[in-house]
């Protein structure tokens, strides 16, 4: 066990080694294995996305809450444990010291996982989706604390964009007034979620993770204090018509004003909905999208370790 700033973290052995050789590691949120499918398919899922993170090349570091520590890599042991526990709960970057204070377990979020990253001094976060400005949000005030943790970690982050559920040219606005680079990787717009493309062209384009590498560290090294936000699209095979999406949340928006859902419960009603108007494929492209980004996630942390070795930014050529 170390810790940062007072805050106990635990490495397995796999992570603290990539990480004391200066090898590339990705960091995973838990949320997904203990919010996301159920027993067994929970597990089987997150070993996936891991697989895929070493397929790009880098160590997955899958994060997680425990025993008044943050837990930086899971073990396989770990991981069927959180998949088979039920209650264990969700841990954002506000819920982390009261959780840690109390010793007991949490599964991380985006926003959570960026803290306890740049913590562990990883540079790299994958998910298959970021919150976002919920839809209505000039009324309800709703914006994801993923957005908020951008603008105060210091950590690449690749996913395929955002879900359709959430008001996505806000969301595109809200990065831009914080400065949050946004670029993406391999495609023209920002993608949602298991969508290809939201209707939104992305800021910019980089399809060589050589210079995507050198973007993140030419950020990191003008003193942005944010974020770098990087966006891949999910396979055409496994992807779902936007149309079809939009066309399933306008019927759910109404009917959850019908059933009065609305605050927290509206997101779980709104992908369900989509869910089931889909026929499944909804859940079966979201895992798609996990393994997609955790791949693109590996090559591009192993780019970015070529990168630093070669010349950093900064240093005399």
């Amino acid at each position: 066990m170390s810790a940062a700033a007072g805050v106990p973290l635990v490495y397995t052995e796999e992570v603290r080694e990539a990480l004391h050789e200066g090898r590339p590691v990705v960091a995973l949120e838990s949320n997904v294995i203990t919010h996301g499918l159920p027993y067994p398919d929970n597990a089987a899922t997150a070993r996936k996305v891991e697989d895929a993170v070493r397929a790009g090349g880098a160590v997955p570091a899958t994060v997680c809450v425990e025993d008044g520590a943050v837990r930086v890599g899971m073990s396989d042991a770990d991981i069927e444990r959180f998949a088979s526990r039920p209650g264990i709960p969700k841990v954002s970057s506000r819920d982390l010291p009261v959780v840690l204070a109390r010793g007991g377990p949490g599964a991380t979020t985006v926003a959570s996982s960026l803290v306890a990253a740049e913590l562990a001094g990883i540079r790299w976060f994958s998910s298959a989706g970021i919150g976002g400005v919920h839809r209505g949000a000039q009324q309800t005030f709703d914006v994801s604390s993923d957005l908020i943790q951008f603008t105060r970690s210091r950590v690449a982050v690749v996913s395929a964009g955002a879900k359709m559920i959430l008001d996505l040219g806000l969301t595109l606005e809200y990065l831009e007034t914080h400065c949050v680079p946004v670029v993406a990787y391999g495609s023209d717009d920002f993608p949602a979620f298991y969508c290809r493309t939201s209707g939104h062209r992305a800021p910019h384009r980089i399809d060589d993770p050589g210079t995507l590498a050198r973007a993140v560290e030419t950020h990191r090294a003008l003193g942005g204090p944010t974020s770098f936000l990087i966006t891949t699209p999910v396979a055409e095979e496994d992807a779902i018509d936007s149309a079809e999406v939009e066309a399933a949340i306008a019927r759910a928006v109404t009917a959850a004003g019908r059933d009065g859902v609305s605050g927290q419960g509206l997101t779980k009603y709104l992908m369900r909905a989509v869910d089931a108007a889909t026929d499944g494929r909804a859940a079966r492209a979201n895992m798609a999208v996990l393994v997609t980004c955790a791949e693109a996630a590996g090559r591009l942390a192993a780019a970015h370790t070529a990168l630093l070795r070669k010349t950093p930014i900064g240093s005399p050529s």
